[in-house]
Formats: C-alpha cells, structure tokens, sequence
C-alpha cells in the first residue's frame, strides 16, 4: 500500500519528484547536471578556488613556512622577499602564513552561517508556504521586520551587543541571514503545493508531514543550494567585515578582516593588507562563479539554452 502512494504521489504533468524516481531518476538528474556544469568555464574556475583554499586551510600545517603567530620583531613590516613572500606585519608575523591559518576560521564560518541559515529559513518558510492562514501571517511579519533593517548594519548592531568572538559574531550573522531563505523557500512551497501530484499524495491519505518533507521540499530546493552557494562568499565577506571592526575575531587569531584592518595603521606597508583583501576577493569570486554554474546546471531551462 505504501508503494502504490508513492506512486500515485509521483505522477504530475512533466512532474517528477525525488520519491517517483525511485533513485534512478534522482541519479540521472545529477549526472545531466554535472554534465552541464562540466561546460561552464567560470564554474570550473570557481569550483577549483573553493577547493584549492578548502584544501590550503585543512593542511595549513603542512602549507604554511611559518607559524601563524610566530614573531620576528626585527624583521617586522619587511617587504615580499624570497624569505616571505608576502611580506612581514608589524610584529614581524610572516603575512603569507596567516593568510593560510586564517582560511580555517573564516572558511568554517562561512559554511556554518550558511547552514543554519538555511536551516532555519527552509523550516519557517516551508511550514509558512504549506500550511498558510494564521502560521504564515506571524512567520512572515516576523520575516518582514528582520528585513526592515540593512543586513550588515543590523548584524553590526547584535554583534556589538553580544559582545566580540567568533561565536557571536556568527549568531549575529545567521539572525540577519535566515528570513532570505525563509521568503524563497516559502514561494517556492507556494507554488509546488498547488501541483497534481501533490494533491494526488492527499488523495490517497498521505500525511502531512510526510507531503511536506517527501514530495513538496526535495521539489524546492534547487534555488536555496543556489542561493547558499553564492551566500558562502557573502558570508566570508560580511564576517570579515565585522572582524574589521573589531566585532570578529579576537586578535591574535589570524583572521583575513582583521589582519585587513592591523594594515590601517601602517597603510604605506600595502602588503599588511592588500594580500589578505586579495585572499577574500578570490574566495567570494570563486563561490559566485560555483553559484553561477550551479544555477545553470540545476535550471532545465538554462540547460536547453547552453
């Protein structure tokens, strides 16, 4: 009885769900999407960035010439050399090295905003979308009056509220960040619930529940993993901002806005800063262009027009 619901769940006008393809349809979808992101060169590019600095963060250890907090007071603010090729900060800190070290702090804290952004909007904004009525007026005014604010400002202002460190600073970056989620993943439910096989799952009895997280859901999310692909960059960018400010990481962590903002006082040294401004710029460029692909492999629409 439960296969004869998951089959009469699955039928739709030029519909499929995850729960009809029955794995062998989920799984050639994934291959033609590959196949389409293979033929993007800026998501080629993108992909090998993110990887590249995934995997110069995991082995730093192994990457870096010095230690990230390793000082040389006489050789403090000496210029690119063969000895450091990025030059020394005003402690005599090899710049190239923490640059390296602080891929793994500000790398985890994109993908962690990220996440539990995404988590927490696809949970109020899928609830939201389905349910309707008095649940999706109280969760989209509470969306709407998040929104209200500018992001960076409002996150800015819990940050300092809460109190400098890396846990705060995250908290306060993922209160800003959900309600984006929460909106698209709510019209997304919007629309997919009005389907056919939608409404052939509640014919035959299905729970739910069991609707929202089997039929409805696997049908919206395409568009979030685009958005949350692209968001990692932003996240990086937004943390190293509040970093800068003073609202991040706690010296001496070896954090790429921090190590941007140590640069301000010496701004005629430019290697203080500017590599660490080049390390977030490739990084946010390299999860735009893997967002990009990611769009276009994931788009039918964009597939037949490559």
């Amino acid at each position: 009885m439960v296969a004869k619901r998951e089959k009469v769940a699955s039928t739709g006008p030029g519909v499929k769900t995850w729960e009809s393809s029955g794995g062998g349809g989920a799984t050639e979808e994934i291959l033609k999407a590959l196949r389409y992101f293979r033929r993007s060169p800026l998501a080629i590019a993108g992909a090998t960035i993110v990887t590249a600095w995934i995997l110069v963060s995991i082995f730093a250890g192994q990457v870096a010439p010095y230690g990230p907090l390793q000082q040389d007071i006489v050789n403090r603010l000496q210029g690119p050399s063969a000895t450091h090729l990025m030059g020394t900060d005003q402690l005599g800190r090899d710049v190239l090295s923490r640059i390296i070290y602080g891929g793994r702090v500000s790398l985890p804290i994109g993908f962690l905003v990220v996440a539990l952004s995404v988590i927490t909007g696809t949970v109020l904004g899928s609830i939201a979308g389905y349910f309707g009525g008095a649940v999706d007026t109280a969760l989209m005014r509470i969306t709407d009056m998040v929104m209200g604010f500018p992001a960076i400002i409002l996150a800015m202002a819990i940050a300092a509220a809460l109190g400098a460190g890396l846990d705060k600073s995250t908290l306060a970056i993922v209160i800003v960040w959900w309600p984006s989620y929460a909106r698209i993943v709510r019209s997304l439910v919007l629309t997919v619930r009005e389907n056919e096989y939608v409404t052939a799952s509640r014919a035959v009895g299905c729970r739910q529940g069991r609707i929202l997280l089997r039929t409805v859901l696997p049908n919206c999310m395409a568009p979030a993993i685009v958005m949350a692909t692209m968001d990692i960059g932003n996240a990086i960018l937004t943390f190293s901002g509040l970093s800068f400010l003073g609202l991040g990481a706690v010296p001496p962590t070896p954090e790429w806005g921090s190590m941007v903002a140590s640069g301000i006082l010496v701004f005629d040294q430019w290697w203080v800063s500017a590599f660490p401004g080049l390390a977030i710029m490739s990084v946010v460029m390299g999860f735009n262009f893997l967002g990009d692909g990611l769009r276009d492999a994931l788009d039918p629409r964009l597939r037949r027009s490559i």
